[in-house]
Parts: C-alpha cells; sequence; structure tokens
C-alpha cells in the first residue's frame, strides 16, 4: 500500500490511484474466474498461480485462460505475467497493475493459429490492465519457501479462571494504586478495569456495568449493594466525573451477581454456559468446548485440556491447572482439524499448517508510506511534567516513560516513532524534522522493553530523494515466534510492562499502562446478551485499555490493544492503539497509517476522512480533510471486467504449459479442444506427442521440454489423483485463500462488536464494549 503523508502524526494525503482500495458494498474481489469482452470475443481468465513475489512488490504469476474469438470455438492455454503489486492491509486486498506478458502457451494448438491466439490474448490483458486479488488468496498461492526470521517471545502462562456460571475479571494492573477524590470521604483504584471505588476505612465499591457491588477487601466476596456511600453523590456531580453520574444516582441491586475473579498479574477466564459441552471434531482424536467463547480442546487419548490464549497454546490435565505452554508439542491431530470445521480458525495458531504459514507471510508483508516533509510540522509529544527518560536493557538507549508516544534517545539526538513514521530532534519536546534514515541501534531494542514494537517501522532515502517509512506487522502488536516446528503468530511479547504514574499537583494520578499481552478479556454472561470490559482506565481524565480487537494477520479476533474514553460511543467503536498511537473512530482501526476503508483518523488537531471503492470495473478514491480540501483519483480497467460464470468450472494452469480442471471424477487436461483423462499414462504420451508436433509462442526446443514435463506429468498421475500433485496443491491453496478471504469478509460485516471477543465496539461501562461473551459466533 502506497501512502502519502503531508499532515498530521501520521498521514495524510493518499496515493489513491496505486491504492487496492477497500470497497463500501462488494468485495474488492468480486471472485474468479473473470471475463473481459471486446470486438474480438471474449477472454476469461483464471485466478493468478503465484510463481515468485519479489520483495512482496514483483509478482511473477500464471493464470490458465479461454479465449473464444467472434464466431470461433473456444480455445484454452496459460498466460506467463510479470507485474507490480500495491497492498492494502486494511481491506486485505492486492491491487495487481502494470502486466507484462512473458509468454502464452497454448497446449497442443496448430502452430499457424499460434501467433494470431497470442496477439489476441494480449489485446486483452494490455499493460495498462488491473486487477484486485483478495490478499488472502495470493498469500495462499505463495510457496513459503525460506525461514522468516522470529523473536523469542516470553510464554510464561497467565493466571487462568474458569467459571460455569456468569463471571467477570477485576484486573488491577499491578498492585492496587488508590487516589483521594477531593472534598469527599472516598477515593479509587487508579489501574482497575472497572469503575473500583472505596470509602475511606470502609468498603470497596465495584460498578459491573449493570449493578454496584461491595466488597472489604478485594479479593471478595462481593455482595450487591442498593444503596451507596452518601458522598458518591458528590462524585457523580464532579464535571470530571460527569461519565459516572447516571450510575451512581441510580444505582441498582437487581439480579444474581457474576462472580468476581481477581487478579493483579497477567490473567484470563473460560466461561462457560452452564456445565461444559464438547463436539468432536471429525478425523481428529479431539473435541472442542462448544459453550464458551475460548479456544478449548481435550485430547482424548490422555484426556488433556488445550488452551490458546495470544497465539499461544497451554496444557493442564485439569481445568483448574496448572497450565504450562505447550506450543511446541501439539498432539499432531491438531493439524487435521477440517478447515471449514468451527475449530479450524485455530488452525493460524498450529505450527506446520498452510494457516500458519499464510499468516507468517502476511506478517512480513510491509505497509508503506511516502512522508512528506511537512509531516514534521504536526509532530508535537506531550509529556506530564519534565520529560523523564529510563534505559533500554541491553542497550545504551533510553526511552521516555512520562508520555503515550514512543521518543527514544540515541547518543544526543531523540527519535520520535509516531504512527509508523520516524522522526528526529536534538530536544526531547523537538521541533522535530522528519528522519532520512534510522539508527540501525534502535533495531537492538529487545522484547522486554515497551518501546520494542518500533523496531518494525524502517525508514530511508529512495533514490527520487523522498523519504519512504513502512511498518510489518510487529509493529501493530503482533509477533512472529517458534521457528523450531514451524513459525506462527504471537500476539504481544508476553512480557509484563508496569505502567507509568504520574502525580500533578493538585489533580489525579495520570495512569499509563502499556499494550497488555493477556488480561483483556473479562466477562460477564447474562445468557441472554453478554458484555464484555477489557482493561481500562475509567478515570476523570477518560482511559487506555487493552481490548479485544481484530487481528488483520490471522484473519481472528484476537487479543490485542485498544484504548478509548471510560464509556466510549454507542454509535461507533472508538480505538486507539497504544502500540501505534492511531486513535480511530473505525470497525478495527488496524493500520498505522490510514484505517479501515470509510473512518475517520485522528492525529493532532487534525483528521482525514477517506472512502474508497473497487469493483471489477476500476477503483476510486478520495480524502477530505476536516480543515477542507479535497482530492479523488481513479484507475479504470481497459473493457468489461465482471465475475464469469462459465461451465469449464475452475481451471488450473501447470508449470510446464498444461491446464487442468476437476470433472469431480478426477483431473483431466486440454489438448487442443479436447480435455482428456489424466488417470493413466497413455493420455500423457498421447499429449507429448502433440507437443512435439505443435508450437506456441514460444520456440521448437520450449514445445519439447513441454512435452517431455507432460510426459513426466502422466507418470505421475496416480500421486495427481492422491492429492501430491502440482494442481492438487493449486487446488488446496486456491480453496483456502477463499476460505480466508470469505471469514474476513464476514468479519468485517460483523463490525467488530457482538462477535467474538467483541472488537473493541459498542457500549462500553468501565472501558469495556458489549459482545458475545457464550453464545457468540466462532470465527
Amino acid at each position: 500500500m502506497k501512502i502519502t503523508l503531508p499532515l498530521l502524526f501520521a498521514i495524510t494525503v493518499l496515493t489513491i490511484t496505486n491504492l487496492a482500495a477497500k470497497t463500501l458494498n462488494p468485495p474488492a474481489d468480486p471472485g474468479w474466474p473473470r471475463q473481459r469482452t471486446s470486438e474480438q470475443g471474449r477472454l476469461v481468465y483464471y485466478q493468478p498461480q503465484v510463481d515468485a513475489w519479489t520483495n512482496f512488490k514483483e509478482l511473477s504469476f500464471r493464470m490458465a485462460f479461454s479465449l473464444t474469438p467472434k464466431g470461433g470455438k473456444e480455445i484454452v492455454g496459460v498466460v506467463e505475467v510479470q507485474a507490480q503489486t500495491d497492498v492494502n492491509m486494511d481491506d486485505r486486498s492486492v491491487l495487481i497493475r502494470d502486466f507484462k506478458i512473458k509468454e502464452v502457451k497454448l497446449p497442443g494448438l496448430d502452430p499457424e493459429k499460434t501467433s494470431q491466439v497470442d496477439q489476441a490474448v494480449r489485446s486483452f490483458l494490455p499493460p495498462d490492465h488491473t486487477a484486485v486479488m483478495a490478499f488472502d488468496r495470493l498469500v495462499a498461492s505463495v510457496e513459503k519457501t525460506q525461514a522468516p526470521a522470529t523473536v523469542q517471545v516470553q510464554n510464561d502462562p497467565p493466571k487462568i479462571f474458569v467459571s460455569y456460571t456468569p463471571a467477570i475479571l477485576l484486573d488491577i494492573d499491578g498492585e492496587p494504586t488508590r487516589a483521594e477524590i477531593a472534598d469527599t470521604n472516598m477515593g479509587f483504584v487508579v489501574n482497575s478495569n472497572f469503575p473500583l471505588f472505596f470509602e475511606k476505612g470502609g468498603e470497596n465499591y465495584l460498578f459491573t456495568g449493570q449493578q454496584w457491588l461491595k466488597s472489604p477487601i478485594l479479593e471478595g466476596p462481593w455482595a450487591p449493594v442498593a444503596n451507596l456511600p452518601k458522598d458518591m453523590t458528590k462524585v457523580a456531580n464532579d464535571p470530571q466525573w460527569a461519565q459516572m453520574k447516571k450510575p451512581i444516582l441510580s444505582p441498582s441491586a437487581k439480579g444474581k451477581p457474576p462472580t468476581i475473579f481477581y487478579s493483579n498479574k497477567p490473567a484470563e477466564v473460560i466461561l462457560f454456559q452452564g456445565q461444559p459441552n464438547y463436539a468432536n471434531i471429525p478425523g481428529t482424536q479431539l473435541t472442542v468446548a462448544t459453550n464458551t467463547d475460548a479456544d478449548l480442546f481435550v485430547y482424548t487419548p490422555t484426556q488433556a485440556y488445550y488452551y490458546l490464549a495470544a497465539g499461544r497454546w497451554f496444557k493442564a490435565s485439569d481445568l483448574k491447572g496448572p497450565w504450562t505452554y505447550t506450543t511446541p508439542d501439539l498432539p499432531p491431530d491438531f493439524a487435521n482439524i477440517p478447515e471449514n470445521s468451527p475449530a479450524g480458525r485455530v488452525l493460524v495458531s498450529v505450527p506446520g499448517t498452510d494457516d500458519a504459514k499464510d499468516a507468517v507471510l502476511m506478517a512480513q508483508v510491509p505497509t508503506t508510506a511516502t512522508v512528506d516533509p511537512k509531516a514534521a510540522e504536526q509532530a508535537k509529544v506531550t509529556y506530564t511534567g519534565d520529560p523523564e527518560f529510563k534505559p533500554i536493557e541491553g542497550t545504551s538507549m533510553q526511552y521516555a516513560t512520562n508520555t503515550a508516544d514512543k521518543v527514544i534517545k540515541v547518543g544526543d539526538v531523540y527519535y520520535l516513532c509516531l504512527q509508523g513514521v520516524w522522526f528526529m530532534s536534538p530536544s526531547a519536546t523537538g521541533p522535530w524534522t522528519t528522519a532520512n534514515s534510522v539508527p540501525q541501534e534502535i533495531y537492538t531494542i529487545p522484547p522486554s522493553s515497551p518501546v520494542y514494537n518500533v523496531t518494525y517501522v524502517t525508514q530511508s532515502t529512495t533514490s527520487e530523494g523522498t523519504v519512504q517509512s513502512s511498518y510489518t506487522a510487529g509493529y501493530l502488536g503482533t509477533f512472529i515466534t517458534g521457528a523450531a516446528v514451524g513459525a506462527i503468530l504471537a500476539s504481544g511479547t508476553g512480557y509484563y510492562y508496569p505502567p507509568y504514574y504520574g502525580y500533578p499537583v493538585g489533580g489525579y494520578p495520570i495512569y499509563r499502562p502499556y499494550a497488555a499481552t493477556y488480561g483483556v478479556g473479562s466477562y460477564y454472561n447474562t445468557y441472554s446478551g453478554a458484555y464484555g470490559v477489557a482493561r481500562g482506565v475509567y478515570g476523570p481524565y477518560g482511559g487506555a485499555a487493552a481490548g479485544a480487537a481484530y487481528n488483520p494477520y490471522t484473519g481472528t479476533y484476537a487479543r490485542g490493544a485498544t484504548a478509548y474514553g471510560p464509556y466510549g460511543s454507542r454509535s461507533v467503536a472508538q480505538a486507539y492503539n497504544p502500540y501505534t498511537g492511531t486513535y480511530a473512530a473505525t470497525h478495527q482501526g488496524s493500520n498505522a497509517y490510514s484505517s479501515w476503508g470509510q473512518s475517520v483518523v485522528s492525529n493532532g488537531n487534525k483528521s482525514a476522512y477517506t472512502q474508497h471503492y473497487s469493483n471489477a470495473n476500476g477503483t476510486v478514491g478520495s480524502i477530505q480533510g476536516s480543515q477542507g480540501g479535497a482530492a479523488a483519483g481513479a484507475s479504470t480497467k481497459y473493457g468489461d471486467t465482471a465475475v464469469a460464470k462459465t461451465s469449464s468450472g475452475n481451471m488450473y494452469a501447470t508449470h510446464d504449459g498444461n491446464v487442468y480442471k476437476n470433472t469431480g471424477n478426477g483431473w483431466s487436461s486440454y489438448d487442443n479442444g479436447n480435455w482428456n483423462s489424466v488417470n493413466n499414462s497413455k493420455n500423457a504420451q498421447q499429449q507429448a506427442q502433440n507437443y512435439q508436433k505443435s508450437g506456441s509462442s514460444s520456440n521448437q526446443a520450449s514445445a519439447q521440454q513441454r512435452a517431455q514435463s507432460s510426459e513426466r506429468s502422466g507418470q505421475s498421475a496416480q500421486s495427481r489423483s492422491s492429492g501430491s500433485s502440482e494442481v492438487d496443491r493449486e487446488a488446496q491453496n486456491r480453496q483456502r485463500g477463499a476460505s480466508q478471504s470469505q471469514r474476513f469478509s464476514e468479519a468485517q460485516r460483523g463490525g467488530g462488536g457482538g462477535e467474538r471477543f467483541g472488537g473493541g465496539g459498542g457500549d462500553r461501562w468501565g472501558g469495556g464494549g458489549r459482545e458475545r461473551s457464550g453464545g457468540g459466533r466462532r470465527r
């Protein structure tokens, strides 16, 4: 994805013409195959099959096609193409542009006709042709031959609570930090995820979002309370506590209170709707829990429990624990979970699976922006008091602690990583200038540091003299780990980063938590419409929280990082990512540079409204700043393009120039107008002879090579049927990519709220959001 950033903290003006944009109604990828028509006839071309994706920019691929000249018969062949790509991670789409046809292969066609057909195909796919393809489809087609760079994250298990009745997690970020409320006999716990008050020398009062509970100690037990202390009325009438006014003045003790799990360390909750129910997973010796949102499995031979949290697997012989980290030692049956099973969503976290390999590749694809030097004018850093810095362990660098921004001191120079862009200054307070490059020392920051994620942001000056910035998944808090048994993605580093507390004169303590790996989901399940709460700050300054969010790299709702005011908005999910500093009114808010298709991205005192629409006929985009001014760009395709509905089925192009389709009874290969079964070597030998007699748009030597290759293919026909052939593999990739793309589309339509883990959206109480905590749809 290419973006131009002339403003504010992160972005501003998008280079729209080269952007694989998000659709507002239909998907950016309308499906395959597709067709193009002209006066010459009709060309139907099938989903690209990737041979190489160099630097995630230059794409070499093959496509099977069928050409039907006007008044003529269908001709089937293979076109080999080299093109450029632009990736839009927001909507998981890829714009394929600058088509350069390297060769057109026409199995068994009369040599006298090949030149004419070759030119016809090229006329349908000229250099200015573009195609939008779902990112998942393209990634599934890429061969993952190189081991990725991994990072050693922390995998110590969190405290895992289990409940069979409505329950919530009262999560305190470390030891409780208490603060008195002026002119009252009350105080509040600063670092609690729920509104938590206390009466001096008396009880603690907890608001669950539905009712008030009280307890003499935080560990409980907690009991409903109908009347709050008198001084709570003063709290309600204090403008700084305005958002607590209604629940304080209208307390309710109705209903059975939930179980309260208290923890001041990383924790998770496995919440069942009643006693656990399990279902067998076909083709495996696994069962999966069906009446919980947790990814919980039982391996039948050992009766061991396996629980997935933050991309990590934990194992226990009893639900009460103890739990141990077990990702490298999963039973092989986990890799056999059917893709179309409800439990198939966890395959992305099973080492060695194609789903995991796809996700790992996605995490390596950079999002790139061209930075306008004027962006530095909008870069501002706010500190609580004078700048304070701490050493970064194992380095000579220091990082700022009393600001929400990532400021790093390298020698006598300060570097600011703000929403995916690097700035520099001789002073911690600026003014800032756009950095032409970044010191290599910054990339030695260890995962144990709360600013580790900035090591996934690079910046350099191009040969044209422009500054280009890019980031990969680690910047958003998703890390590649576990190369020994197969790389997977982990959410969060697993390290606990103690929060920052500031104590301004005459004010309440300022609490800034860092992104958390666990403790994200605190659940309350009424069985009839549950809501969930994220770790949050609910106090007088608004709030920040580590909340549930959609993970664009795994295609699932994952324990991510998000922050917002104490109750958020009832009309739109407002999310803030503490990893990147991006604040957005959006479904998910995953992109540091922009946001999901139609959104408002706040960057200091300005915002930019972006809207994109693309279909098979072109891509149109516009951007408008909140202070006025608009720009628009469009790219149109040559001729008419639409999803092709044909009777030919799904076709595949192999490296040897053959075209295959599956008839339902096995594979058939195309040869000069005929489809022949490849289940015996006789047909392959005949194809080889035909190749020797025919030509193509290449020379006779190439034809002979294809003939020999075809013969070898015939010799391995039996293996095709068993699923080990090239076409079987391509078919599996195509099916997997389509499934992942569909899963993403469904999640996108869900809007992030009311789905698994809530996506950080909906009505919030105490920093939480409404979600299905036991009956939500599984992703």
